[in-house]
């Protein structure tokens, strides 16, 4: 199995679908950094900021949209999403650029002071009323979860069968690449024994929630974008920041915010480790189809070396 290849779009498509939607006078179309499944791109339209991206996988963006109506219209700084279509094989999206840049290329210094920030955004997505949405797992366009709980969430986005979606013959991954097989059934293993934890605390995901998805101006967070959003527990989303800033306290911080809003959290300690198994698990077998190895050995030493 190959590694994935974001669709190369011509720039005369790009002025087409832009001009479609905005009419003439847009400028400045720049390919953006960033994404590992879709072509991105910039561009202005009378001094105002817009992003397109281009996917040639089924469905795309379809959840981001609706996402993007969700968490904006409860005050999440969410890109706002303004047209979703079909140009050829391509998808695209077209949404309000949020200024400013990834906080990813702040310094650590100034990814610590704006923690506090990252942790109530965290804590207002958690609470997004989702009452009027049923299931689990990947959100669809209608705004319900991929399944009925969130063990069968689990069970299925792990399974061998996985036709049509970007995880097709995955299993492949295991002679093709650095994946090994008896670390990822051990993971498995371990994963299963938290999702009733998990399974009891049910809200929004953002599901990719790193410095290279959330935007700051340097002393401020701008925005949030991207993710791979689905219902179930948000201390998924507090695992994976944790994952990313390692150096930084990002659970303590957390439970500090936490305490001082007098929020109880029910199992802590058994949610984050099922979340931890679960994100990690992924990211083993999302690092070794990218042929991203260091990535891979530092989750899998993490994920082995975690004590309940």
């Amino acid at each position: 199995m190959t590694a994935y290849n974001k669709p190369n779009v011509a720039i005369n498509d790009i002025e087409k679908v832009l001009q479609n939607h905005f009419g003439p006078g847009v400028t400045k179309i720049t390919p953006l950094l960033g994404g590992n499944l879709s072509s991105v791109f910039s561009c202005m339209l009378e001094e105002k900021g817009y992003v397109v991206k281009f996917s040639d996988l089924e469905g795309a963006y379809e959840t981001e949209h609706y996402v993007s109506k969700l968490l904006s219209g409860q005050g999440i700084p969410f890109p706002k999403s303004l047209a979703l279509g079909k140009m050829g094989q391509f998808t695209y999206s077209i949404m309000e650029r949020v200024e400013g840049r990834n906080l990813s290329d702040c310094t650590l210094e100034e990814q610590n002071r704006q923690l506090p920030e990252i942790i109530d955004i965290l804590t207002r997505m958690a609470a997004t009323d989702v009452g009027a949405t049923r299931g689990y797992g990947w959100i669809g366009a209608d705004g319900n979860g991929s399944h009925a709980s969130w063990k069968d969430f689990v069970v299925a986005v792990n399974a061998e069968d996985q036709t049509g979606t970007f995880w097709e013959n995955w299993h492949e991954l295991f002679s093709t690449s650095c994946l090994e097989r008896d670390v990822y059934e051990e993971i498995y293993g371990r994963l299963m024994n938290y999702v009733s934890y998990n399974e009891a605390n049910r809200g929004f995901i953002h599901g990719d929630f790193h410095q290279w998805n959330i935007l700051s101006d340097g002393t401020r967070i701008t925005g949030i974008i991207d993710g791979n959003c689905m219902y179930g527990d948000s201390l998924i989303d507090l695992a994976i920041l944790d994952r990313h800033m390692p150096r930084s306290g990002v659970v303590e911080a957390y439970q500090s915010y936490q305490e001082k809003g007098e929020m109880v959290i029910p199992n802590f300690k058994e949610r984050l480790m099922g979340a931890y198994y679960f994100k990690g698990l992924d990211g083993l077998r999302f690092y070794a189809k990218m042929g991203m190895r260091d990535a891979y050995v530092g989750t899998r030493h993490f994920l082995l070396n975690l004590k309940a």
